[in-house]
């Protein structure tokens, strides 16, 4: 028997699939297939934007012909849209030829839930609130060496008034750091070469006496040539300790992922963010007085209610003061549940799309100023893949540049130098160096 597995969202869900893949090889199914060859297909969704929520629903209406030809497919929905309050019913609803709805804290029972499909016929709905070490159990079937991602926590207390994440991921829960540490080492043991520690606020784990400074220090003890990433920081947990562990480590990536998500005062207090513009640069003076070449990226929200142009400008000279090396950006995407959601004050479309072109193109060229400084230069890069349309193999920089290249040996898993002769975009391309 055969699994499909499609996967919305950021990277902690590409992780969740790969634990969603360890439970189907447990329950009987033997590998990935294309969806019109597999014996069970799961979704697992993302409510974060409304994009993906709609190519989500999308996707699933797409499988009712196969499904009418494949009486014995099961059909299974998991992830966030699952937990947002009321959105199981609406799935079940639309697309009643869906077997199992499962939500984000139920990941380990899904097992089961295709035993019970298989005897019993039956629709089966599986929702709960968080648990602590719920899916510490669950063994991956990792599919993206040598890049290992390892969970230190599960959701999230902040709630920013226009995030649902709080909702339908629960409230934080870290995990024990000796699990943590064993895991890593077992992962660097079996030769992965780049682990990044997961979560929605990594900054904020809290276990005991342990905070997220000392588990990073102790993640880049571990002995072995490996790096180290983590995601995702956020600006009020900001510290000193954190910068001081950066820099103390060659193996942590000089390279920090901080969403600021705008840059005025006025919206980000909207945002319910609790840190200010001037804090937010002044971490960065720190992080840069401190450890001189690191790279920031971020996340920014454009036509949040009730913002003005001269309030998203401030956003516009923010990555310009920031110096920010790249960007994800966003149309504000109202999410039923979120305070944000029942704001007056909404922008109008073509006033947001115009707002998001003008900072793409920010961006953008930001983007391509810091990549043309790599010519000429000599980078590490940790291979990753083959690029089957550029006929290149492919890495990324520690500061999270991506290197083509051509060679006549396989050097996925390596580290290698590349001569970059050439920059295109946020993309970087060399000759590999001896």
């Amino acid at each position: 028997m055969k699994y499909h597995i499609v996967t919305y969202g950021c990277q902690m869900n590409l992780h969740e699939s790969e634990k969603i893949a360890g439970i189907l090889k447990e329950a009987g199914y033997s590998e990935s297939a294309p969806a019109e060859e597999a014996d069970i297909i799961v979704f697992n969704t993302c409510c974060i934007r409304e994009n993906a929520e709609n190519h989500a629903f999308g996707n699933i209406g797409a499988l009712k012909k196969l499904k009418r030809e494949k009486r014995d497919l099961i059909i299974a929905v998991g992830g966030c849209m699952v937990q947002e309050a009321g959105k199981a019913e609406v799935l079940m609803k639309k697309f009643p030829f869906i077997d199992i709805l499962f939500g984000t804290h139920n990941l380990p029972e899904l097992k089961h839930l295709i035993e019970l499909k298989r005897q019993k016929k039956k629709h089966l709905v599986s929702l709960a609130e968080a648990r602590e070490g719920a899916e510490d159990n669950v063994t991956p079937v990792r599919t993206s060496y040598p890049n290992a991602w390892v969970n230190i926590m599960y959701g999230c207390n902040n709630f920013c008034s226009y995030c649902i994440v709080p909702y339908v991921r629960g409230r934080e829960i870290s995990r024990d750091p000796e699990d943590i540490l064993q895991e890593v080492k077992a992962l660097v043991a079996e030769g992965y070469k780049e682990i990044t520690l997961l979560g929605q606020n990594v900054d904020s784990y809290r276990f005991g006496d342990w905070d997220f400074p000392r588990l990073l220090d102790e993640v880049a003890s571990v002995p072995g040539n490996f790096r180290v990433r983590f995601m995702t920081s956020h600006p009020k947990d900001f510290s000193e300790a954190l910068v001081a562990v950066m820099k103390r480590h060659q193996k942590i990536c000089k390279h920090l992922h901080l969403p600021v998500q705008a840059g005025n005062d006025r919206i980000l207090k909207l945002m319910n963010r609790r840190y200010t513009r001037e804090k937010y640069l002044e971490d960065l003076a720190l992080l840069r007085r401190e450890i001189p070449d690191c790279e920031v990226t971020t996340d920014l929200i454009v036509a949040f209610p009730t913002e003005t142009e001269a309030e998203f400008e401030e956003t516009l000279s923010l990555v310009e003061e920031a110096d920010l090396a790249s960007a994800f950006t966003f149309i504000y995407s109202p999410r039923t549940g979120t305070k944000a959601a029942e704001m007056e004050g909404r922008i109008p479309e073509d006033v947001a799309k115009d707002r998001i072109t003008r900072l793409i193109a920010l961006v953008n060229r930001k983007t391509r100023e810091k990549s043309a400084k790599y010519v000429g230069k000599t980078v590490e890069i940790l291979c990753e893949d083959f690029d089957e349309k550029k006929g290149m193999y492919l890495g990324r920089d520690e500061y999270g540049r991506m290197g083509y290249f051509k060679s006549d040996e396989d050097p996925i898993g390596e580290f290698v130098n590349l001569k970059i002769t050439e920059a295109n975009g946020i993309s970087l391309y060399g000759e590999r160096v001896f």
